[in-house]
């Protein structure tokens, strides 16, 4: 005769249940407790007035987010269910129970005060996990919380502003001219004369937000071109023939491409790999080779990386000495520019920035072929280039691709971090603090286990 565990879900505890002892040994939630309670976090504290009922303290509503966000729990109101449903969650709430709005409203709150809690988390515990050496930085799409088909063309716009005023001139002479009760046929024109006037106001906002990013776009370009025209120029005045086409000056001024969102106005359609286009930011990071554990993040609306170099170098200007210093920067060539090599030695880094599409799997005799000699220049460029003909120079920047790139890929397919919930670029820029907060604390727990 089988054998079975009693099953009996109504005696009482006969001691009080401690939440100390519903998780095992070495559970990431414990994890998260550990790393949030060595955090200062009087910035945050400060801020609240001492008024009214009592609120939940910081470090339970920051354990919860990190942890939500670790375990692809994102949503203010799944975690306020989870700390009644789940063990981990009510752990991590004291066996309080956070409603939504408190989550919501600490998340948009603080936002700001994650930046320097992302760089103490890097510190916390004086686990030594991390010390500067070889960096990776990519860049990845995130989907906006704005639908692409909610954006309004600068074509279309113009078509549209064209449409409206030829209707409002239309009904206006009606108006004037007809009798209002026998020749409007039941429409009352002034309500859609003036529906018209509203699109039309609108339309031309949406148009001056497109004009002005176009003239914020006409003066990168602009630097970028006469970037080239200098350095073409610099290798005609050392006796070298430049290679390819003379660079052709920008446009400017707006594009009939040109879009702008309605429900995010900050965001950007971008190409998105695999999907076409859609309504996304560029999201960067800076991954550390060795523990993969990411260093610095910002987020921006631009679809290309070209100008993301700058932000990460200066950003490791503010970082503790403590955590060291980078030596070498690896990017794939949507980072290479002659500016961005020249920063990086002046920031004493050295950078290895693809320069073209990599040839994947070299022929063997090219592969082990000696290092050719090194160039007599002293330009920045040059010296990078026979770098990543090296042995050494392709071994170090073959980590890249299985640096940063399997990151993105935890954060988008297993921690379920796709979209941004927020909106703005300020909003989203600490949303994917948080993001990436949580993946350093997740790997961290992994490194430390056992």
């Amino acid at each position: 005769m089988s054998r079975f565990i009693p099953v009996d879900r109504q005696t009482d505890y006969l001691l009080p249940p401690s939440v100390d002892e519903w998780l095992p040994d070495g559970h990431l939630a414990r994890f998260v407790v550990d790393v949030v309670e060595q955090l200062d976090l009087s910035t945050l504290t400060r801020r609240y007035m001492g008024r009214g009922s009592k609120a939940h303290h910081p470090a339970v509503l920051l354990s919860l987010l990190i942890y939500g966000y670790a375990t692809g729990v994102v949503s203010s109101r799944k975690i306020e269910r989870a700390t009644y449903d789940s063990v981990a969650f009510r752990y991590l709430a004291a066996n309080t129970h956070p409603d939504h709005d408190t989550l919501a409203t600490f998340r948009r709150r603080f936002l700001p005060e994650l930046e320097q809690l992302f760089v103490q988390v890097l510190l916390a515990r004086e686990m030594k996990l991390l010390k500067l050496g070889t960096i990776a930085l990519d860049g990845t799409k995130l989907k906006a919380n704005a639908s692409k088909h909610k954006a309004l063309s600068y074509g279309h716009a113009k078509k549209l502003e064209a449409q409206f005023r030829a209707e409002v001139k239309a009904l206006t002479e009606r108006a004037e001219s007809a009798d209002k009760e026998d020749a409007a046929d039941g429409m009352d024109i002034p309500a859609e004369i003036a529906r018209r006037e509203a699109r039309l106001a609108a339309i031309a906002e949406a148009k001056a937000k497109i004009e002005a990013r176009a003239e914020e776009r006409d003066a990168t370009e602009q630097a970028a071109y006469q970037e080239k025209v200098a350095r073409r120029e610099a290798q005609r005045k050392a006796g070298k023939k430049p290679r390819g086409r003379d660079p052709e000056p920008p446009t400017g001024g707006p594009r009939d491409k040109d879009q702008i969102n309605f429900t995010d106005p900050q965001s950007r359609i971008m190409p998105v790999t695999g999907k076409g286009f859609d309504q996304c930011y560029n999201a960067q990071a800076a991954v550390d080779t060795e523990s993969l554990l990411v260093t610095h993040v910002h987020v921006t609306q631009a679809t290309n990386d070209k100008q993301q170099v700058m932000p990460l170098l200066t950003a490791w200007q503010g970082y503790p000495e403590t955590l060291g210093k980078p030596d070498h920067l690896l990017g794939d060539t949507g980072y290479f520019s002659a500016s961005n090599i020249q920063a990086c030695h002046d920031h004493g880094i050295e950078p290895l920035l693809a320069m073209k599409r990599d040839v994947h799997h070299l022929p063997v005799f090219e592969r082990f072929a000696a290092d050719p000699p090194a160039p007599e220049s002293e330009d920045p460029v040059e010296q990078m280039a026979h770098r990543l003909k090296t042995q050494a120079g392709r071994a170090l920047y073959a980590l890249r691709k299985h640096t940063v790139e399997p990151v993105f890929g935890i954060i988008k397919h297993v921690m379920g971090f796709r979209q941004f919930s927020l909106r703005g670029l300020d909003k989203v820029s600490g949303e994917w603090r948080l993001a990436t907060m949580a993946w350093n604390i997740k790997r961290m727990h992994r490194l430390t286990a056992g």
